[in-house]
């Protein structure tokens, strides 16, 4: 039980730590973007570099929304369009500040994405900034089977000594011959 209890701990812990440091580039860009868009800067002088295309590449990239929702500026594509998240993902943003989730735009894609809210003027909307999950989610399942291989054998570890003892033990209750 305690080594069951132990390598879950240890998988989870793991595990956390590595997706919520996926977050990280895209908060420290979504926040830098959204200061520029807010200063004045045009979405496509934030959005720049080269077009991700977010099914095959672990390139960060970045949308610019206006405050209705429609896209000013990417740097993502999908099947050759800028993916666009639920609407509720925009508006968590702009009322909250940040919203910060993992997202899928279609099956096999997906992407640990930052929104950040900006206001300048009259200008007003969201950025998104997102890269792939992919190498968090293969380095996820290699702990997943480190924590697995470890746990079974932990238990035969301990079976194989539960097993010798009681052989030794049981060696020690035989009487010995005079």
């Amino acid at each position: 039980m305690r080594t069951t209890v132990f390598a879950g701990v240890v998988f989870g812990a793991v595990q956390q730590s590595l997706r919520s440091s996926a977050n990280d580039p895209q908060l420290q860009m979504a926040e830098d973007a959204a200061t520029q868009l807010s200063a004045g800067t045009a979405p496509g002088d934030v959005a720049t570099g080269a077009t991700v295309d977010i099914a095959r590449s672990l390139a960060p990239f970045v949308i610019v929304f206006d405050g209705s929702g429609s896209v000013l500026a990417s740097t993502a594509r999908l099947e050759g369009q800028t993916p666009v998240p639920p609407r509720g993902v925009l508006d968590t943003a702009a009322a909250n500040g940040t919203d910060v989730i993992s997202w899928q735009p279609r099956g096999g894609v997906r992407a640990a994405i930052v929104v950040v809210p900006y206001e300048g003027g009259a200008a007003r909307g969201t950025v998104l900034v997102g890269r792939s999950l992919r190498a968090v989610e293969e380095r996820e399942t290699n702990t997943l089977l480190i924590a697995g291989f470890a746990w079974v054998v932990a238990l035969l570890g301990g079976a194989f000594a539960a097993g010798l003892a009681a052989f030794v033990w049981g060696k020690a209750d035989v009487p010995m011959a005079a």
